[in-house]
C-alpha cells in the first residue's frame, strides 16, 4: 500500500529524510488477553487471542522521530483463539467473538492511525515512544495512547510494548454465559512485538 496523502488527507509528509517501512507480519507477534469475571471466574478460561493478518506502514523521520507517522490495519475476521483448547470450545469462542461482539460482517477492520508522538532516545538507535493516535473499532473512533520501545537497526525497525483498553468504550458487548455467573471483564490487554522492513 502506498503511504502518504491517501492515508492522511490534507497532511502531506514534507520531511525528505523520512524512511518508509512495511510491517513484516511473519516476523511479528500481536495478541490480546481477555480476562474472566463473575462468580465462577476462578474456574473460567481467560483466553489469549492471536491478532493475525494485520498490515501497516510507517514513515520514520530519523532526525526528528516525533514527526513520524503510522497506519495499522487489522481485519476483524482474522482474530483467532490461541489457547490449546478443544475444537468445539475454540469454534464457539470465535463465533461469539466475531459474530456477536466484533460484528465482523458490519465492521471488517480495526484501524489505528498516528501522526502525533513523543520520543526519547535511550541508546544508539533506541527510543522510548508514546504514540498518541486514533483507534477506530466497531464504528467508534477514540484517542488511544500506546507506549512502545522502538529500535532502528539498519533496514529494519522493531517496536514492542503493551497497552490496555475498555471494550465498552467501543460499544462492544461483554460476553456472558451461565446466566452471567461467567463473563469477561471490560479490560483487554494487548501485547505486541512488531518488526518492519525498509521499503525500496
Amino acid at each position: 500500500m502506498a503511504v502518504g496523502a491517501r492515508f492522511f488527507a490534507g497532511q502531506p509528509w514534507t520531511h525528505e529524510v523520512n524512511t518508509k517501512y512495511a510491517i513484516d507480519v511473519a516476523a511479528s507477534q500481536f495478541t490480546v488477553q481477555v480476562f474472566s469475571g463473575g462468580l465462577l471466574s476462578a474456574f473460567g478460561h481467560s483466553p489469549v487471542i492471536a491478532i493475525q493478518g494485520f498490515s501497516g506502514e510507517t514513515e520514520v523521520d530519523k532526525e526528528e522521530l516525533q514527526h513520524s507517522r503510522l497506519r495499522f490495519v487489522v481485519p476483524t475476521a482474522s482474530l483467532a483463539v490461541k489457547d490449546d483448547i478443544s475444537d468445539k470450545d475454540r469454534s464457539q469462542m470465535e463465533r461469539i467473538m466475531k459474530q456477536e461482539i466484533l460484528e465482523t460482517s458490519v465492521y471488517p477492520e480495526i484501524v489505528y492511525e498516528c501522526s502525533n508522538m513523543t520520543a526519547t532516545k535511550s541508546g544508539e538507535g533506541q527510543y522510548s515512544v508514546a504514540l498518541n493516535g486514533d483507534l477506530s473499532m466497531h464504528g467508534v473512533t477514540r484517542s488511544q495512547t500506546v507506549a512502545a520501545r522502538v529500535m532502528l537497526n539498519g533496514d529494519s525497525l522493531r517496536a514492542f510494548g503493551t497497552f490496555s483498553l475498555l471494550q465498552t468504550d467501543y460499544e462492544l458487548k461483554l460476553a456472558s454465559v451461565a446466566g452471567g455467573t461467567l463473563k469477561v471483564k471490560d479490560e483487554l490487554k494487548f501485547s505486541f512485538n512488531i518488526v518492519a522492513r525498509k521499503k525500496e
